[in-house]
Parts: C-alpha cells; structure tokens; sequence
C-alpha cells in the first residue's frame, strides 16, 4: 500500500490490526487480490515483491500473498522474496509465480512444464485442508503458467491437480505456507473468493474489522485533527470521486469547506447546474464556479493531436485554479480524490514496485507552487470501495453510479479538432446514448458508455436530400476494474433507438456506428 506521501492524511487507522500484504512480482492481477482480499472486510496492502522483513515487521501484517509474475523463478535476476519472510511464522500464498517463488526459496526444483497451461482447466482436489475448506473436489480454475513445481519433498504435501500439473495446489507440513498454480482471484476460477477468504480468514485468522463505517469515523478523526480552524479547498469534477471527497470533508468540517469547480467548456450536458444544486444547495458549501470555456477553447483552437490537447487543458485549467484558489482566504489544504490504483500506477507507492505505468493527474499533479499541503482521503481505497463510501455517506444513487468522465473532458471525445458547434453535436448525441441506457434499465449493468464524435464525414439521405454529416460512434463496456474491458452486448432494439434518435434530432450527423472492440487490445476511451 501507498505509505503516505508527507502532508498527505493516512486513513487506516487501525489497519496494522488486520492487515494482509501482498508482495508484487509484477502481476497484473495483483490489485484484483487485494481486492477480494477486502471483501473479506480485511484491509490490504500491494506491497513491493522484495520488501525487508525487518519492514515487513513493522507493518505486522496477518498474512503474506505472493503474487503471480512473467518472469521464470529459475532466470538469472528474477525477483524473489526476502527469505526471511518464510521464518516469521506469518502464514504465506504462494499464487502461480508467487508459488513457484516459494517453492524455490524452500529447496523445490521449478521448471518448465512439458505443457503449458492458460484458460480455464479443471482440478480435482486430493487432500483436504483448511485452504480448501467448502470447495468440491473438483473445480474450475485459470491458468496461466508454463513453470511447474517439481517432486515436492516430504515437508511438503500437494493439495490439489490438474490434468497437466500434478502440483496445482500445495501445503507444507509443519508451517503455515501453502501455494497455488492458478489463480484464485480471477472470475474465471470457481469458488477463488472462496479460497481467498479461507487463507485470510481461518488461516491467518482475521475477523474481518475493516468497513467502510468505520473507515469515516478514522478519517473524520484524522482529517479534523490534522486541519484544526483552517480552510481546505477540493477540486470538484463532478464525478464520484471528488464528490465522495467532498462529502467527507463536509462531514468533517462543514463551513470550513470550500470547493472550486472549474467549467471549461468541455463538460456533458447541464454539468454546471447539477453541480451548483448537489453542491451548492445540498450541502451548502462554499462552492465557486469558475466559467473559463472560452479560454479552454481558444487555446485548443486547431489542436488536433490526443496528448497535445491534454497538456493544454492540463497547463490551463492549473492557471485558472490557481487564480481561484487564490480568493479564498486561509486556505491552506488542497484535498484531491487519489486513489489507490492512481498511486500505485504511478509509482508513487513508496512500499510498490518502482516502476511508474502511467501518470494520473490526481497524483502530484498540481504544481507544489500552489503552496497547499495535500489531503488524500482515498488515496487507500479502490473504485468499487468509493463508491461504498459514497453510500455510508448518504450521496444519492445516481451520483455514485455515474459513469467515469475523462480528466480532459470532450476534448478526448471529439476527435479532431474542439470547436463550440462539434462540442454541441457530441453533447447531444451522448445525452441520447444515456437517456436510452436508463430507459431500457441498462446503465448499472454497463460500467462506462458515451458517445465519441468522429473527424469522419459520410453521404446520407435525408428527405429528397443528399448531405454530407459527421459520424458518431457509440462505446460501452462491461468491466469489474478497467484494467480489462469487454464491450457490452447491448439488445439490437436499444442500438436502434439511440441511432434513430441521434440521426433524427442531432443535427450534423447522419450515421451511427457501435464500436465493438475490448480492451486490451483497445482502450476504454478513443484518444
């Protein structure tokens, strides 16, 4: 987990009490084990694959997982644990890499497999054990290996097998260190919560004290403690994460609050004046409006490259901020919604693995000249973890089940050039794609949708007239994290519908495309 960067606001409390670590070898599933980890109710932590034990002690964490990874356990230089980790008496996971890791710290030959396993591959359980305590004996798993572990000595026991790994899972005989081949936090693997939950809870003994009630009351604690008299400012963007952000200061603090909302001409339709009544009215904060489309759309006037247009609305929207920010007396806070994939992506995860993925413009992203110290209240929690926040704190439905909305807004969905009249056409168009989801009772079953304004123009026929329109595509998917995303299978009759009202009352565009691609290997948004 992120150890809090200085001036941040650290949220788990009392985490120390019930916490699990899961030690990184570059797994691209790692964040989906914490994950169910804390479906347990249990907190946990992403840590990196190498970290010292006399660290590791510190944290006092309930339990050790050992992620999966690409590399070979029996490559030269390939990531491997502390060893002392396995004389701690911490119960340990091996999963897929993190088993073979464990199996080679422990003197058990890994090598290549005379098959290579990946996909869903059934396994037939051998002896029981706690680990596998209300599972069948057979169940479907995912696999994704071409290692195997090698005849196991006599400290060991194999638990389970598959028909091409006689070692799928295993368990040492006299300490609390068991390993599987696949992958139990997948959806792909039968009952893998299951197992989950049988490690964290009758294995390593936790009771589960982690909530969501409980974590308010902590930050509340931390963030009036830590605040005192003075004034904190949050970046409203209107979407769930800045507003749960809101909430919980507002909570905490109430008038001492003030939030600025930077309108840059680049927002969905009546953004402005939902703002101004969920914010200005429910909560009665100090919220200031600032109206700066013009000079977003002047700046973007001609760009027409994705990454320039980001560095441009980036560069303005920290000027106009900053101007904003400025005019509020005594405020000495900034509280931005981070969360916790933002920090580990991007490096900032001083106990993660070193390597950045990618900048998120939540994580250091406003320049330190602001002169403000950062709250960070998320910065633990994942997406699906904020959203329960946000019903712990009362929020109304539709604002925690909003779809996710671009940093850079429209911009990145009006391909090509940025103009007022292009903008109106994908405003529009994109109002009827989720008028027609809602209507058909589809939005909470997709996790992201919205229109995209192509820089393509096709022949029509409108009436007795030829005419020459844009094109407008049309983008939903279903995902559980957005790491991967598939697209949604939406009913032929509600495509129709958003066609037929996008081509009749949007005036510009004569044709309507669905765009049926997954991610990998496409991303969510088109720029």
């Amino acid at each position: 987990m992120a150890s809090p960067s200085e001036g941040s606001v650290s949220s788990p409390v009392e985490a120390p009490r019930e916490r699990v670590l899961v030690l990184d070898f570059g797994s691209q599933t790692a964040q989906l084990i914490a994950r169910r980890v804390r479906e347990q109710n249990v907190f946990c932590q992403i840590v990196r694959h190498d970290l010292p034990v006399a660290r590791i002690r510190e944290l006092a964490p309930k339990g050790l997982i050992l992620s999966g990874g690409p590399a070979s356990v029996y490559e030269a230089g390939a990531p491997a644990p502390d060893p002392g980790i396995f004389e701690l008496g911490i119960p340990v996971l091996g999963i897929c890499y993190g088993m073979q890791a464990t199996c080679k710290a422990l003197g058990i030959e890994v090598s290549p497999g005379t098959h290579r396993e990946f996909g869903r591959t059934q396994c037939h359980v051998k002896h029981r054990s706690p680990l596998f305590d209300g599972v069948g004996e057979e169940l479907t798993v995912w696999m994704s290996h071409g290692d195997q572990v090698r005849r196991p000595t006599e400290h060991w026991r194999i638990l389970a097998e598959t028909a091409d790994c006689p070692a799928a899972a295993v368990e040492h005989q006299s300490r609390p260190i068991f390993g599987l081949q696949f992958h139990p936090e997948v959806t792909h693997t039968a009952l893998g919560g299951q197992l989950l939950g049988n490690f964290v809870r009758k294995i390593c003994g936790c009771q589960g004290t982690w909530k969501m009630s409980s974590f308010i009351d902590q930050q509340v604690a931390l963030i009036r403690e830590r605040v005192g008299h003075r004034r904190v400012i949050c970046g409203l963007s209107g979407g769930v994460d800045s507003s749960v952000v809101a909430a919980l200061l507002f909570k905490a603090i109430g008038p001492q609050l003030s939030c600025i909302f930077v309108d840059n001409g680049l927002l969905r339709e009546n953004e402005v004046e939902s703002v101004r009544q969920r914010f200005g009215e429910h909560f009665r904060t100090d919220l200031h409006v600032v109206d700066a489309s013009e000079l977003f759309l002047r700046e973007l006037a001609g760009v027409v490259e994705p990454q320039a247009k980001r560095k441009i609305i980036g560069r303005v929207f920290i000027d106009v901020f900053r101007q904003e920010a400025r005019s509020i007396p005594d405020a000495h806070f900034l509280a931005q919604g981070t969360l916790y994939p933002d920090v580990i992506e991007s490096g900032a995860n001083t106990d993660g693995p070193a390597a950045t993925i990618k900048h998120h413009h939540n994580v250091g992203g406003l320049p330190k000249e602001l002169g403000f110290e950062l709250i960070e209240p998320l910065r633990d929690l994942f997406k699906d973890e904020v959203r329960a926040l946000g019903h712990e704190l009362e929020l109304p439905e539709e604002m925690i089940w909003r779809h996710p909305f671009p940093g850079p807004g429209l911009a990145v969905r009006c391909l090509g050039e940025v103009r007022a009249d292009r903008l109106r056409v994908l405003r529009q168009a994109d109002t009827i794609v989720i008028e027609e989801l809602r209507k058909a009772g589809l939005y909470r079953q997709v996790q992201q949708a919205f229109a995209v304004l192509l820089p393509v123009q096709s022949v029509g026929v409108m009436g007795d007239f030829r005419t020459y329109d844009e094109v407008v595509a049309v983008r939903a998917v279903t995902t559980e994290d957005f790491m991967t995303a598939d697209w949604a299978h939406l009913p032929h009759t509600v495509l129709q519908s958003i066609s037929t009202r996008i081509t009749n009352s949007v005036r510009g565009v004569n044709r309507v495309v669905y765009d049926i691609s997954s991610k990998p290997p496409s991303t969510i948004e088109w720029e």
